[in-house]
């Protein structure tokens, strides 16, 4: 069944029009307020799939966290004893990584989904090296804020550019920079946060940042 699926997936590929939408994207390139064509097409000419894609993560994490809490580690004391060093080694180059990527990707491959998924790993790996989460299960916390951050940032936009008198994600030619950027940041960082409490597999409890395992 998986090789049908590849075969289909394959000859739908080869099926499709050469060169694609890769001419009218450069045409309109210089409208997009970014240079590299990915994110064009990401953040400006489809920035409605991208907002989808943002909100499945965040269904994601609505689902996963509606089963229950996530439990402590019922064996901390099995850590490796070379991952606190490793994270406090390594963490500092996840951060940079990820402010790179983002900063690249106006001009060059990268942007908020690399970035975000590299600083989510970051987070990862602290939680592995017995680091204590700053989460708390507060309806109101920010946690909860900054995992809505990148669909709330979206929509805010779009919203704002159509009470200007332009299309839903239509933006102005001269803000059209400014309006990725601040998406880029605001859905590179929510990414990050959706992945890592992916990763913790359930809510966290209200008083997680207090707690400790016993």
């Amino acid at each position: 069944m998986g090789l049908l699926l590849l075969a289909g997936l394959g000859g739908a590929a080869w099926l499709l029009p050469a060169p694609g939408l890769g001419e009218p994207v450069a045409a309109e390139l210089g409208r997009s307020g970014v240079e590299n064509p990915v994110t064009a097409v990401l953040l400006n000419f489809r920035a409605f799939d991208t907002l989808l894609e943002i909100a499945i993560l965040l269904l994601g994490v609505v689902v996963l966290w509606s089963l229950g809490p996530t439990p402590w580690p019922s064996s901390p004391e099995l850590v490796s004893p070379a991952l606190p060093a490793l994270g406090r080694v390594l963490f500092p180059a996840f951060v940079l990584v990820s402010a790179y990527l983002l900063w690249r990707g106006s001009h060059a491959p990268g942007g908020a989904f690399p970035a975000g998924a590299v600083m989510g790993a970051g987070g990862v790996l602290m939680l592995l090296a017995g680091a204590r989460p700053w989460l708390s299960g507060d309806v109101y916390g920010p946690w909860r804020w900054a995992l809505a951050l990148g669909m709330t940032a979206m929509l805010g936009v779009a919203f704002a550019v159509m009470a200007g008198g332009h299309g839903f994600f239509e933006y102005p030619v001269e803000l059209a920079g400014w309006l990725i950027l601040l998406l880029e940041l605001a859905a590179g960082l929510s990414i990050a946060l959706l992945l890592f409490a992916l990763y913790l597999g359930g809510e966290p409890p209200a008083d997680w940042d207090t707690r400790r395992p016993a």
